[in-house]
């Protein structure tokens, strides 16, 4: 199995996670609808048995449940994982005992003593000093509850003020998790790639398949007005769909070329830029067994150059 660090020295993962945000979910992903309880812990399961073992989730989801269902489905089948979570940093948050009291709840809903990976949900510090949860957070390093400390969703200068501060207490930062996949790659153009290369950062990479746009499943061929939260995403429409069909179209080639998914050919080439971990999500067993599909293979230099190419109108 493919494995990666997180960070310089943080702990030895698979090379690709699992995103939980839509266990116990029903505001966006309608849990309890078609799928429940039951689906979720065959996608867990077969995700092991895949030989993935990295899950990412937090404690605003579901809220709450993601958690317990990790914690409940490793009890349950006696198998363990590395779990990495997030802190929300909430307005009425604003003591570096509300992290602790915050982390210790996880813990709990999780079943665990320890996480492998700690995350900042969002870059809020309307109330709380960077300082002050920064300091918090290496203290839980110090204390053993946490192996490393993440940010998700920050820029590149609040990414290098979060380092510098764990800096100063010897704890490494080791991840920033942001939106990232060949229809969204901002973070090539705006810094934020560039200065985790430069800290020794890894990026998590959350909507890997661009909310399902790159599994090939939307396609101008098989339009439908879009449901849910997607009737409110332009690129949905039947205009969006025109538009990204290049990308689309050389996943397809190239996932008969190697007898694979667009998806997965969508997730390889996030692994193929090097320190980047794609989180897709996965509500069935059906959908881990995907997920575990884009692993145990690579594209050329030239394949990975082509899908560069043809993305670039969504470097911006």
């Amino acid at each position: 199995m493919q494995t990666i660090t997180l960070g310089r020295d943080g702990p030895t993962v698979t090379q690709l996670g699992i995103g939980t945000w839509a266990w116990g979910d029903k505001l966006f992903w309608n849990y309890g609808s078609d799928y429940g309880e039951a689906q979720l812990r065959e996608a867990f399961e077969a995700t092991l048995d895949s030989g993935i073992t990295f899950f990412d989730t937090a404690e605003i989801y579901g809220p709450g449940k993601s958690e317990e269902f990790l914690g409940q489905f490793m009890q349950q089948t006696g198998r363990s994982v590395q779990i990495a979570t997030k802190y929300g940093p909430y307005p009425w948050r604003f003591t570096a005992q509300s992290v602790s009291d915050a982390l210790t709840d996880s813990l709990k809903r999780l079943r665990v003593e320890r996480v492998a990976l700690y995350q900042v949900h969002w870059p809020f510090a309307f109330l709380m000093s960077q300082e002050t949860l920064m300091n918090a957070l290496a203290d839980e390093v110090k204390r053993g509850r946490i192996a490393t400390v993440g940010v998700s969703n920050y820029s590149a200068e609040q990414m290098k003020e979060a380092h510098q501060l764990l800096a100063a207490r010897g704890v490494p930062l080791a991840v920033n998790q942001v939106r990232y996949s060949l229809l969204t790659r901002q973070i090539e153009t705006n810094g934020i790639l560039d200065t985790a290369r430069q800290l020794g950062v890894t990026i998590l990479a959350y909507s890997p398949l661009a909310q399902g746009l790159l599994t090939g499943k939307y396609t101008v061929e098989k339009y439908q007005e879009p449901t849910g939260a997607r009737r409110f995403d332009s690129r949905f429409s039947r205009s969006g769909l025109e538009k990204i069909s290049p990308v689309t179209s050389l996943l397809s080639q190239l996932g008969e070329k190697y007898q694979k998914t667009p998806a997965q050919v969508a997730l390889n080439w996030l692994i193929a830029q090097n320190d980047v971990i794609p989180i897709p999500g996965a509500k069935t067993a059906e959908q881990a067994r995907q997920n575990a599909g884009a692993l145990g293979w690579e594209l050329s230099g030239e394949e990975v150059a082509q899908l560069e190419q043809v993305s670039r109108p969504w470097r911006n």
